[in-house]
């Protein structure tokens, strides 16, 4: 079912609302830097593991977890971000910077600009089930967003139990393509342990977010991978004094394998933003031994002549639903992105 479209008027009021809420946080922030002597309370590196409007939780080098708001102009940190905070004397934090990011996930809010979800992700998981019916464009453009952002992707097939030993081996070999591009695909049920052990070991050292379509089995996937998960939200409760909140917050989750696991909200509606088709292109792994190579260098890679990506096709060496989710995703290029490949 196609999202409900809002009217003019909504979009406004949204953004009213937004900014009323970016004030309140900036007078908060104000308050603290006036009653804050930066220099007698010096900066320390955290990250942050919990934002909820106004409240941040930046976890310290030692592990503990302080409740913070952010200076004034420094723009908007992320579940994820490295910050420079300073203690304050009645246990709060002022963070007054945020760190260069090594990657970052957004995707359009109301007005069509980026809205950052998390920062310095090493790792995107799609996660796919037989029920629903997965369908190939969906994984394609998580996949683009991965390559546009620099980080690893892999498939995460879930609810294996679901099918019987021969339609098992037909589903995964629907997807045997994404193993041949260099995309691991990984096969697992939560009724076979071992199974969720090897994710464990493909999730050490990654902090990775898991995105999909709704009915997938994300949110028995995240608890299954992490026992403690109410011992953490308790932690981080705690300590920002967010309640009930932290639990609809984008958080970031320590895992047993030493990973991190950053759970948002956000990935539910997640789609690409503005992207242009020399940027759409190079999303396609598999497109580039042949970018460069069709007659005309403007190819749309549908019917023109000498096109270099459908004689891939033709020869078997791209996937055809790879080329048919390409098409899908450039109609919804910015036209003049499209035009520059910006």
């Amino acid at each position: 079912m196609s999202s409900r479209r809002l009217s003019k008027r909504q979009i406004e009021r949204i953004q009213a609302i937004q900014e009323r809420r970016r004030e309140r946080l900036a007078t908060r922030a104000a308050a603290l830097e006036e009653e804050t002597d930066l220099d007698e309370a010096p900066g320390e590196e955290g990250r942050v593991v919990v934002r909820h409007g106004a409240n941040l939780a930046v976890e310290d080098s030692d592990g503990a977890v302080h409740h913070c708001v952010a200076r004034r102009h420094i723009g908007h940190p992320v579940c994820g971000d490295r910050v420079v905070w300073h203690r304050l004397a009645d246990g709060r934090g002022l963070v007054s910077a945020i760190l260069p990011r090594q990657s970052v996930l957004s995707r359009p809010d109301f007005s069509g600009r980026d809205k950052p979800l998390a920062a310095n992700l090493t790792q995107l998981i799609i996660l796919i089930a037989p029920e629903p019916e997965p369908g190939g464009y969906l994984i394609d453009q998580y996949l683009v967003a991965a390559e546009t952002i620099g980080i690893g992707a892999m498939i995460l097939g879930g609810k294996m139990d679901l099918l019987a030993t021969a339609a098992r081996a037909d589903f995964q070999r629907r997807f045997a393509h994404y193993a041949d591009i260099g995309y691991p695909c990984h096969w697992m049920s939560l009724r076979e342990p071992e199974t969720l052990s090897a994710l464990n070991a493909v999730l050490a050292g990654h902090t990775s977010i898991l995105v999909g379509q709704s009915g997938v089995g994300k949110s028995s996937l995240v608890q299954a991978l992490l026992p403690d998960r109410e011992i953490q939200i308790g932690r981080l409760s705690q300590a920002t004094g967010l309640g009930r909140h932290t639990t609809s917050a984008t958080t970031c989750y320590r895992l047993p394998g030493a990973g991190l696991l950053i759970d948002s909200p956000g990935v539910r509606s997640f789609r690409l933003g503005r992207i242009g088709r020399e940027a759409l292109e190079q999303g396609f792994h598999d497109f580039h031994p042949f970018l460069g190579h069709c007659r005309f260098a403007n190819c749309h890679h549908d019917q023109e002549p000498d096109c270099a990506i459908r004689t891939a096709v033709a020869a078997g060496q791209i996937h055809p639903e790879r080329l048919q989710s390409f098409h899908q995703l450039a109609l919804g290029c910015d036209t003049s992105a499209c035009n520059t490949g910006s």
